[in-house]
């Protein structure tokens, strides 16, 4: 009897102790480091599978912190998938898609992410591209584009000259001929360029991030530091060295099924592809070299922000955080770049360091609104009431944990549902009507779209259901039960 009340005494004690040093974790304001690289498809990197790409960098903070492969964005457009992130709401709240100032579509009384951790005693500041900006134009013009000033303490911009830049260019996209030469915009180009990683925007983000990292050290206060990689965004310029490992004839195209467009919607057509690009196959795999190399040159300039962290002290009192705002189609379909519904636009890497927690992968649905609910969890901040991500952080104790049934996103067109067995995609918002549905089991690369199929009808009607269920959510702001 006697050595049972010993034991249970020692049980409670080490409940107590237990609970005491979880409330102090839990309370615990560590400093952010958030890292967003700009359309960047998870399937790019050497971590998600890429046996071509290699990124040990990006790779090594896999192996420190938890990998999720499930997370999707909630627009694959730049700018409202970044207010979206960094606002905490998804784009139909306010349906608005085509906005790139998020202040501009929640108004004053709303806190950004980052703003929020000012208010809770951070110092905030960002480098080069958190909220939207324009690539390539803002870029060379240096300037603030879609920014929100209340967010920051401090904020730098990275000019650079981009397709500009001196060095071997060749415009891919709308070029038959090969007469047009580099040029700018939304278009693909490939620059193997003259000169170190200064002579760009990224080189010169990564070293004002590292600079910022030595000062912060002496900091009486928490901080978050936004850090914005706008490679492997159009124009694909880097320094020649980072082309090297790119032979362009012996790159690999994603395999091509004839009348893969028949059972695709009108709306489900990508904007970009390889019919309207004029992109014969020498240019297309050249695309697919140039994309790599750019991939390259973040993940480098990545691991010398990460050995600032660790060489300042700093790494076991930061959460790092490693991100994109959206895919990119590398070919899939013989679709290029965003907006597209399908997995390879959608979907995004996504890879979270907490100080103490174990390396894990999470194959749990996970969307990028969480990220500001999650992080102020993390952090040991309230997390605001009005936010419509979810709560992440039960999955760094227990990566099998599942906070949703599905992930939603949306492109002005249409919307997508992603479930575990069934991807959902309901064309519209256009005028134009249309519907794909994919079995993920049995076809992973979204080759047959059953939405036609009669021996699916039931299949479709669920999802339907289940589709106009998430929407009424969502623009009600009902926090509650998703379906």
């Amino acid at each position: 009897m006697k050595l049972n009340v010993i034991a249970a005494t020692a049980w409670i004690t080490s409940l107590f102790f237990l609970s005491a040093a979880t409330a102090q974790t839990k309370g615990k304001k560590y400093n952010v480091l958030y890292v967003i690289s700009d359309d960047l498809t998870s399937t790019a990197l050497s971590c998600y599978g890429n046996t071509v790409c290699k990124t040990p960098n990006i790779d090594k903070l896999a192996t420190e912190g938890v990998r999720f492969t499930r997370t999707y964005c909630q627009t694959p457009y730049c700018g409202p998938s970044r207010a979206s992130i960094m606002f905490g709401y998804y784009p139909h709240a306010t349906k608005v898609f085509g906005y790139v100032s998020g202040r501009k579509a929640v108004g004053p009384d709303k806190d950004s992410w980052a703003q929020y951790f000012m208010k809770n005693g951070y110092h905030t500041a960002r480098v080069s591209k958190i909220f939207h900006m324009g690539v390539p134009g803002g870029i060379e013009k240096g300037t603030d584009g879609a920014d929100d000033p209340a967010s920051w303490n401090e904020r730098y911009n990275s000019k650079g000259p981009e397709w500009r830049a001196p060095g071997d260019g060749e415009t891919l996209e709308n070029n038959p001929d090969g007469k047009k030469p580099a040029v700018g915009g939304n278009t693909f180009v490939v620059v193997e360029a003259d000169g170190d990683d200064m002579v760009h925007s990224d080189g010169r983000t990564a070293a004002k991030a590292i600079e910022l990292l030595g000062k912060y050290k002496e900091l009486n206060k928490p901080w978050f530091l936004g850090v914005g990689f706008v490679r492997p965004h159009v124009p694909f310029v880097a320094p020649r060295s980072y082309f090297k490992p790119f032979v362009y004839d012996e790159m690999v195209l994603p395999e091509k099924v004839k009348g893969d467009w028949d059972d695709i919607p009108p709306s489900g057509i990508n904007y970009k592809t390889s019919k309207n690009m004029k992109m014969d196959v020498r240019r297309q795999k050249k695309a697919v070299g140039g994309y790599y190399a750019a991939v390259t040159y973040v993940d480098k300039l990545f691991g010398e922000v990460m050995d600032a962290l660790e060489k300042n002290g700093q790494r076991d009192n930061t959460i790092v955080i490693f991100t994109s705002d959206h895919g990119f189609h590398l070919g899939e379909h013989d679709f290029w770049a965003k907006v597209s519904m399908h997995e390879e636009s959608a979907k995004v890497p996504l890879i979270i360091s907490v100080p103490g927690k174990k390396p894990a992968v999470c194959n749990s649905f996970t969307e990028l609104l969480d990220l500001y609910p999650t992080l102020s969890s993390l952090c040991g901040l309230k997390v605001p009431g009005h936010l419509q991500g979810k709560d992440l952080s039960p999955m760094f104790d227990d990566p099998t944990a599942t906070v949703r049934e599905a992930a939603f996103s949306a492109n002005g067109k249409g919307t997508l549902l992603r479930g575990e067995r069934w991807a959902y995609l309901e064309y519209g918002n256009d005028g134009r009507r249309g519907a794909e549905l994919f079995d993920m089991d049995k076809d992973p690369k979204q080759y047959t779209n059953l939405a036609s199929n009669p021996e699916y009808a039931d299949v479709l009607a669920d999802q339907k259901k289940r589709m106009a269920a998430k929407l009424a959510k969502i623009r009600k702001n009902d926090l509650g039960k998703e379906y």
